[in-house]
């Protein structure tokens, strides 16, 4: 009797376990969802003007990822002037979320302080085929510490700087392009503007490119020469490069041909409105015929540096799984299907078929109205390109051009080297404030270099650079010696 009772408090204690770990597995497959529970909600934070029609795009968004994935998606757009600041209040609470846009330096700083999760095991698993889609220059380039946090858009991986001008002042005056060269190539075409059109803005306001690695930003004075000595890091306000740049900016703007107020300006200078010559931007594949497509007029774009993979042209893009995520599996599969699914990826891009684009018998959009007015999300921020459908009036080859000009770019020095800050954080925080003092009146030409490039350099020393250099040089070298 005694055995037969055992026997039948083992089996009932047996059941017991086996009912509880069930109960735990289905408790836990609710709470994440999956394909035994209720759809996991993702919440995901992205930049952009809100739109009237999101709800509705997301309503069937989120009919297909039910059946694809047992998930839905709740997509906030903040908008552009205040993404910055109310994105990183977000992330800085520790508000439970998916997914959030990010770039640069951002992505490198939330990334060191643990706000994003590396995603290398979830790229081989859950994101396995959007890590085949992607561009490799991309997922190496936006590494930190040797992990990847974040899904990078794949799209151009390179930057080229171009001239950008108005092609109908271009004809006008017969201008050949094909002389520009570089800046000072500017001239003749910029005196004609001044004298004949009093409309017209001969440039509009930019700050004169540089053909230097940033270790920041163009305007902190860290850099490597693409030309050169590609493993020491410099002060690039100390080149003559830099000086005989400056001193053509500044001639340029004696003459008029920028605005007064250049240095200060926050005019962003909308392609809409034609009221300028001559503008400096970073270009793609085409990249004319969008210009041309939203500017209502026709533009026409020079080379002012060949394609080079930089930190920042391989970072302009990510989208990242916070920390907080209750289910980082879920949302990397929705990454992965947004970024290999051409049905998905159309439908958030471009919205409802019919209603925002139609489709040509040769699968190819056109926008409707309600597309212009209600759903118009910007496109570099969402994930994949090269699965979107092309417009009517694209080339066919659209893509393959893509392709090729990724190929086509030289690797940055600094390529996947992001610096820690902390050694020399007092040091850097005084050197922003000078940078932001000084140069957007040089690099404007708004004052005098031979006058103002040594005041800034003075200052710089005064602040720490050399100390900063150091360091910077120091990681630089740890940092190349673990590369292949």
């Amino acid at each position: 009797m005694k055995k037969k009772l055992g026997l039948l408090l083992a089996l009932v204690l047996s059941i017991g376990t086996i009912l509880s770990a069930c109960s735990s597995k289905d408790d836990s497959t609710a709470d994440k969802g999956g394909k035994n529970g209720e759809p996991y909600e993702i919440k995901w934070y992205t930049i952009g003007t809100p739109q009237k029609d999101t709800d509705k795009v997301f309503a069937e968004v989120n009919k297909y990822l039910k059946k694809e994935i047992n998930a839905t998606v709740k997509m906030t757009q903040i908008d552009w002037g205040d993404w910055a600041q109310k994105s990183q209040v977000m992330i800085n609470s520790g508000e439970p979320f998916d997914i959030i846009f990010t770039n640069g330096t951002e992505y490198v700083q939330n990334s060191q302080k643990g706000a994003f999760l590396a995603i290398d095991d979830l790229l081989n698993k859950e994101g396995k085929d959007l890590k085949q889609a992607i561009n490799p220059a991309l997922l190496e380039g936006i590494k930190v510490n040797g992990k990847i946090y974040g899904v990078p858009t794949n799209k151009e991986a390179a930057r080229q700087t171009v001239y950008t001008f108005n092609k109908r002042l271009v004809d006008k005056y017969n201008f050949d392009l094909s002389k520009v060269q570089s800046l000072e190539d500017l001239e003749p075409m910029l005196k004609v503007i001044k004298e004949k059109e009093s409309k017209i803005t001969p440039m509009a306001t930019f700050k004169a490119n540089l053909p230097y690695d940033y270790i920041f930003n163009n305007e902190m004075p860290f850099a490597i020469p693409f030309d050169g000595d590609r493993d020491k890091v410099i002060n690039q306000f100390e080149s003559d490069l830099t000086m005989q740049t400056y001193k053509t900016m500044h001639k340029y703007y004696k003459a008029g041909y920028l605005k007064e107020d250049a240095a200060t300006s926050k005019d962003s200078w909308p392609m809409d409105v034609e009221n300028w010559f001559v503008r400096m931007g970073d270009s793609q594949p085409y990249a004319d015929l969008v210009w041309s497509r939203a500017a209502k007029y026709d533009v026409v774009s020079v080379p002012a540096e060949n394609p080079v993979t930089i930190n920042d042209s391989v970072s302009g893009s990510i989208q990242a799984i916070s920390a907080t995520s209750k289910n980082p599996e879920k949302a990397m599969e929705f990454l992965n299907l947004l970024n290999t699914d051409p049905y998905l990826r159309n439908l958030v891009d471009k919205g409802i078929e019919g209603v925002h684009y139609e489709k040509s018998e040769d699968g190819t959009i056109k926008d409707l109205p309600a597309r212009i007015d209600s759903y118009n999300v910007p496109t570099y921020s969402l994930g994949n390109f090269f699965i979107l459908d092309l417009y009517d009036n694209d080339p066919k080859d659209k893509w393959e051009k893509f392709e090729e000009f990724n190929a086509s770019a030289t690797t940055a020095p600094t390529l996947g080297f992001h610096f820690n800050n902390d050694p020399v954080r007092s040091e850097l925080a005084a050197i922003t404030n000078i940078s932001k003092e000084f140069y957007p009146a040089l690099a404007t030409g708004s004052v005098d270099p031979e006058e103002y490039l040594p005041k800034f350099n003075e200052k710089l020393k005064d602040a720490g650079i050399d100390k900063v250099l150091k360091e910077i040089q120091k990681q630089f070298d740890e940092w190349k010696s673990t590369q292949k």
